[in-house]
């Protein structure tokens, strides 16, 4: 049995869930999110609770069994509080704007990167060098968190570019002259 996939999913106050035609529907304050369940998996829905069962002991329901229950878990903490993951920007003249829907990045390059923000997702910008993506999807935030980033990722000698506010970067001793 799956240590993560045998726990309890809690359903908070204000969350519908619908499950049909192995189509699970989770509406909540946020927004609304829809995905579809793997076969060789079931849901057993209560007041309260959803809980992840597999329907036998094949190698495809034992796989599904502790991602289905984590995809579910996401969406149902996304649909009430939401995800988000900041990115910072680092180099002389690198920045950012955000226009509506229209992520606008001076990358050093010859021309601006117009970067189109998927539905759902928004970008805040702070001090031009600082973004947060937002969203109530975990994996579609972290999709354009990383797409963003790989307009210019962090080079190792200097540093520049775009990263994840967390990482940190193995900087390379540059070149040394021969005496």
């Amino acid at each position: 049995m799956s240590r993560i996939g045998k726990l309890p999913i809690e359903i908070t106050q204000g969350v519908k869930i619908s499950f049909d035609n192995s189509v699970l529907t989770v509406d909540g304050p946020k927004g609304s999110l829809s995905r579809k369940i793997m076969d060789g998996v079931a849901l057993t829905i209560t007041d309260k609770t959803i809980v992840v069962n597999r329907a036998d002991d094949g190698i495809k329901a034992r796989s599904a069994h502790g991602l289905t229950r984590t995809l579910v878990s996401n969406m149902v903490e996304g649909v009430t509080k939401g995800f988000e993951t900041a990115l910072e920007i680092s180099g002389v003249g690198y920045r950012a704007e955000a226009k509506g829907d229209v992520l606008n990045l001076s990358l050093g390059y010859s021309h601006p990167v117009n970067f189109q923000l998927p539905k759902g997702i928004t970008v805040e910008v702070d001090k031009m060098t600082k973004l947060v993506v937002k969203g109530i999807d975990k994996e579609l935030v972290g999709q354009t968190a990383a797409k963003i980033r790989s307009f210019r990722g962090p080079e190792p000698y200097k540093g520049k570019g775009i990263r994840y506010a967390n990482e940190t970067i193995l900087r390379k001793a540059g070149k040394t002259g021969k005496k």
